[in-house]
């Protein structure tokens, strides 16, 4: 009875555990946490940030300013959970890592290194969402060289069909020595135009201006 007048009425919502944790958002604008990856705006790409992560919220904050939350996903390690305010809305705002980076750079270990990685942005519904992917298999051509890398791709190619073959598998050809073990298709001739995803400056400058 004493302690009535010092009391408070219970919370509505119950108490949540959290976990944080300092993370940095890489040049695809997502943070890796349990396997999954959250978008935070665009701008905030390389720098750190903070993650407080409940069972079912993700919370990101940047000098203190909440900046993204997320309800967390339970689905299949490595799908990107993306919110679309978070993207780039004009070809200037990709900065220094626009699609056509990765795709030139590709083109630098041969035309069957470039079709792999050209087909691995077009899997994503933007193209910034394959650039982890991206990354590892160029991350691959460096440490083996072009010659390799690219006779790799050019058999994980003729039994792909028409998807990109996984970095897993091209390195499995070069572990075993089989890029040159069997009769390859006719290398792959670079195409004149890029895929619908990988747009020019005229494309979102357009875009950019329908949204105002």
């Amino acid at each position: 009875m004493l302690d009535r007048p010092a009391m408070r009425a219970l919370p509505v919502l119950p108490f949540e555990v959290a976990e944080r944790k300092t993370v940095t958002a890489n040049i695809d604008y997502h943070v890796e946490f349990d396997g999954r990856y959250y978008s935070v705006p665009f701008q905030l790409r390389k720098l750190p940030v903070e993650l407080r992560a409940t069972v079912n919220i993700i919370e990101l904050f940047h000098q203190g300013q909440r900046v993204a939350s997320h309800r967390r996903s339970y689905g299949h390690k490595g799908v990107p959970v993306t919110a679309r305010e978070h993207r780039p809305k004009c070809h200037e705002d990709y900065g220094e890592w626009p699609p056509e980076r990765l795709t030139n750079w590709a083109s630098e270990f041969g035309p069957n290194v470039h079709e792999v990685v050209r087909r691995k942005l077009a899997e994503y519904p933007y193209p910034e969402m394959g650039y982890r992917a991206v990354l590892g298999i160029l991350r691959c051509a460096q440490k083996h060289g072009a010659e390799q890398m690219d006779a790799a791709c050019q058999r994980a190619l003729t039994s792909a069909s028409q998807s990109a073959p996984h970095r897993r598998y091209i390195e499995a050809i070069l572990k075993r020595g089989l890029q040159h073990a069997m009769p390859l298709a006719p290398p792959i001739t670079p195409r004149s135009g890029n895929h619908e995803n990988i747009r020019g400056s005229e494309y979102y400058d357009k875009e950019n201006n329908n949204d105002q």
